[in-house]
């Protein structure tokens, strides 16, 4: 199909949900690449006249300095990732609709009925027989009884946060007045990444609780589950009609997302988000501070693949001068499209080529005649430019790499890095090296500290969530108000002890699959930082 250009900002007369302003992206795919808008909301509807659209400033002109190696982990983290975490919320990647215009009757928004936010009354993301009695016992502040129960389903499963989390909210409810926050994580549409952000927040919880805080108030939290955007709007009032939430950490940059945010907003209550957190470095101080969601712009992302494909390319250039590579890659995906696109982009420096581009979703793809084909015209590396839902195709390419007599050295970002694909990889997989924001490290305290709480290695996800959790929480416990927490952030609020303390923009860490018993069940190997 033809290029077009998307701003952000529907021209066709409809609505569409969390539609905002951002840097002028030319696409070739029926959706916009950053914000997911269709073609057609860029066509001047009949009943339209043109206005003017004010226009973000290119990020091509330099990072913005209010940019955090923490948040922009965070905006990767939440919901497991990418440019495109929109897409998350709704089957088989497909574009946003466009929504009839409210009428007088639908324009209230009602908070739910609790289904979706829960204390530990309710389980949201595993069942156990143990967990269900006392989610029971929970809900009839029936204290010690949950406690107890609550208990036994951590000891039963030392790698399941929901249950630590609402063992220490028993506990909290039990000493009475605790301190409350929320934490909004996909539980229902992607679980195993709900998990990792939930085992970084189960863990600062566990330790304030410990801790003996001054105030003497323990920590509550109450997990949001965000998965279905449509429920986001209620779900949010929610919150707002609960005056004893005092923060939020999580959301992403989907539409569903886009609107609690601006709920949250017009509320006073203080949100970590990709779309609402910033930072600053000043010599050796970290500032973070919350800003509007229509401030931050949609260059959050982007900046962090241009970081992504640039760390790929110099690395592959390292491996063999001027690289010759095969690019992966799946254009249902707004991530896939972007990560592909900043790979081309960092290659001149490197004096690299692209043998071949390679769309795993066409009808006619077989990894192994593409494999070979890339080798014959010199291919010695392979991007896999993949999204998280192909981590099947991912492995097919590494098996037919590996079966291919002289393999390719196997590259790939973030959303490559999970479970599966150590799992279903097996030998295939040895060696390939990923782009993510935070990698583990044997020597890092809290990484050792998380081996013991959680039984096995965190990720990044882990870390980041930690480090989010940990800046609400020493702001929330000094002034433990909505109006002055939201002030506090919106001065900016000073950092200390964060674990990751890297520049994403200048070069995200890399990390290699290697034989080892720290990895996940059923699979030898584990990810370490590349030397």
């Amino acid at each position: 199909m033809s290029s077009w250009t998307c701003d952000g900002v529907p021209k066709d007369g409809k609505q569409y949900p969390g539609a905002s302003s951002h840097t002028p992206q030319v696409n070739t795919s029926p959706d916009c690449i950053i914000c997911g808008l269709p073609q057609e909301a860029m066509q001047l509807g009949k009943q339209q006249k043109p206005g003017k659209t004010v226009v973000v400033g290119s990020s091509s002109q330099g990072t913005p300095s209010w940019l955090a190696p923490t948040i922009i982990a965070l905006a990767v983290l939440l919901i497991g990732g990418g440019i495109g975490l929109y897409l998350l919320f709704k089957p088989n990647e497909t574009a946003i609709k466009p929504i009839p215009s409210p009428s007088p009757t639908d324009t209230t928004i009602t908070p739910t009925q609790g289904e979706n936010v829960s204390r530990g009354e309710q389980l949201l993301l595993k069942t156990t027989p143990t967990k269900e009695a006392g989610a029971k016992a929970f809900e009839q502040k029936n204290w010690p009884d949950a406690i107890a129960k609550y208990q036994t389903a951590v000891t039963q499963d030392a790698n399941d946060p929901e249950g630590l989390i609402y063992l220490n909210n028993a506990k909290a409810q039990k000493a009475e007045n605790p301190i409350t926050i929320a934490v909004a994580v996909p539980t229902t549409i992607s679980a195993d990444s709900a998990a990792e952000i939930l085992r970084g927040v189960a863990k600062y919880q566990a330790e304030y609780n410990q801790s003996s805080p001054p105030s003497g108030r323990l920590l509550e939290v109450a997990i949001i589950d965000s998965s279905d955007p449509m429920k986001a709007p209620n779900i949010a009032q929610e919150i707002i009609d609960s005056p004893d939430i005092l923060g939020i950490v999580g959301y992403g940059i989907d539409p569903g997302s886009q609107a609690a945010l601006k709920q949250y907003e017009s509320a006073g209550i203080a949100v970590l988000s990709p779309l609402t957190s910033s930072f600053n470095q000043t010599g050796g101080e970290s500032t973070l501070k919350t800003i509007s969601v229509e401030e931050k712009g949609d260059e959050l992302l982007v900046n962090y693949l241009q970081a992504v494909g640039k760390t790929l390319t110099q690395y592959a250039s390292k491996k063999q001068p001027s690289p010759a590579i095969v690019l992966f890659s799946n254009p249902d995906s707004p991530y896939s499209q972007q990560l592909q696109q900043e790979i081309i982009n960092s290659l001149s420096a490197v004096k690299g080529t692209i043998v071949e581009q390679i769309d795993v979703t066409s009808p006619n793809f077989n990894p192994s005649d593409a494999i070979a084909n890339a080798q014959q015209k010199g291919a010695k590396i392979a991007i896999l430019a993949l999204s998280k839902n192909k981590v099947n195709q991912a492995v097919e390419i590494a098996k037919a790499n590996k079966n291919s007599g002289s393999p390719l050295i196997l590259m790939g970002g973030d959303e490559l890095y999970n479970a599966d694909i150590l799992v279903k990889g097996g030998d295939a997989i040895a060696g390939i090296i990923l782009a993510v924001p935070w990698s583990f490290s044997a020597n890092d305290p809290f990484a050792k500290d998380a081996i013991n709480s959680w039984k096995g290695r965190v990720s990044w996800r882990t870390a980041t969530a930690y480090d989010a959790t940990k800046a609400l929480i020493d702001t929330v416990s000094k002034t433990p108000e909505r109006a002055a927490i939201a002030q506090a952030f919106n001065q900016g609020v000073i950092l200390t002890d964060s674990t990751t303390n890297f520049n994403l923009f200048d070069e995200v860490p890399l990390v290699k699959a290697v034989k080892g018993n720290q990895g996940p069940k059923g699979s030898n190997y584990q990810f370490d930082p590349l030397k």
